[in-house]
């Protein structure tokens, strides 16, 4: 059983309301981020002060929320209580401070949304005009851009980047992965024996797009588990998953891609997915914003659709079921 810290102090006794929700924000903040010192990068302030809040916190519960180690963070089963109780009613605070605004009566204004290239030009367009039929006061600005977006410098309200994120000072909602596939032309393939293991991939000319990949890749078998890696000189380098897949249908190399832009290519005939059963690693999906104590109702909105909308986006639910009767007929 938790041993309360210091019995001594009545709960909250000399904390104001404002101190109370600051202190559950840093307490979430916390555990979302996963340690101290990313929570202190995310809300703009140092660690030595989230451990203050932290502590702060613990007293006043009278209990231990967290605990820690040099290497690990864990929550108490208190912690993890408070935790649930508190992203509660902090929501519900913020849906308080809404509704005395009018905000979610009155969603307006604009927005300056930064989403991949190819992503943002067909797969997201579909969720983008659902969010403005459902919300015709809000303007969007949607910008195109494959480089981490400068949140501060372009006045960007939040941004969906494929791939891993590397900046611990945003607030970062993971929305979805993106299956690939492995594929190159029939013609490439031509005169030579279909590969049987990732080992035979490398003998092929490759078609690099280093925002993911650029000398080399890791296949998984979806039944054993095994792993094998391909290491590669690409032939062709680019930034543009358009020019993947065109490239490859050229037959200028074996690439591996998205599975939604490549699975309508392969039930047609123009691509051939190469060791379907070894699937690289999916792509991880997220929408990042910066840290801030009140978030405009459109942003809400907006990220409430991308959650909702992500999961078939990047399924390419029309090219996988092409690919799927294609099988079938085989």
């Amino acid at each position: 059983m938790t041993k309360p810290l210091s019995p001594a102090i009545p709960p909250f006794s000399a904390a104001g309301l404002t101190d109370r929700i600051e202190l559950m924000q840093t307490f979430v903040r916390i555990v979302e981020a996963g340690s101290l010192s990313a929570a202190a990068a995310q809300l703009g302030t140092t660690q030595p002060t989230i451990s203050r809040r932290l502590q702060t916190l613990e007293r006043s519960l009278g209990v231990r929320l967290l605990q820690r180690s040099t290497h690990a963070m864990k929550l108490t089963e208190d912690g993890e209580r408070c935790y649930e109780r508190a992203k509660d009613l902090l929501a519900g605070w913020d849906e308080f401070e809404s509704d005395l605004r009018g905000a979610r009566l009155e969603a307006e204004g604009s927005l300056r949304v930064v989403v991949p290239h190819a992503f943002g030009q067909k797969q997201l367009i579909g969720p983008l005009a659902e969010f403005m039929r459902r919300h015709p006061r809000i303007t969007v600005e949607w910008l195109l851009h494959d480089r981490a977006a400068d949140f501060i410098t372009h006045g960007i309200d939040c941004a969906i980047e494929v791939g891993d994120v590397r900046d611990p000072s945003l607030v970062a909602i993971h929305l979805a992965e993106v299956p690939r596939m492995t594929v190159a032309s029939p013609a490439l393939l031509q005169g030579r024996p279909l590969p049987q293991h990732p080992s035979g991939l490398a003998a092929l000319p490759w078609i690099a797009i280093p925002a993911f990949y650029r000398r080399e890749v890791t296949l998984t078998h979806e039944v054993t588990g095994e792993q094998g890696q391909v290491a590669f000189r690409p032939q062709l380098v680019t930034d543009s998953l358009y020019a993947l897949r065109n490239a490859a249908i050229e037959g200028m190399g074996v690439a591996v891609g998205s599975s939604w832009i490549l699975a309508e290519d392969v039930a047609a005939g123009r691509l051939v997915q190469l060791l379907p059963q070894w699937r690289p690693d999916p792509l991880p999906v997220s929408l990042l914003y910066p840290y801030a104590r009140f978030y405009p109702a459109r942003l809400r909105h907006f990220i409430d659709t991308m959650k909702e909308a992500m999961p078939a986006a990047v399924s390419g639910a029309v090219g996988w079921e092409a690919l799927k009767r294609m099988q079938q007929k085989g």
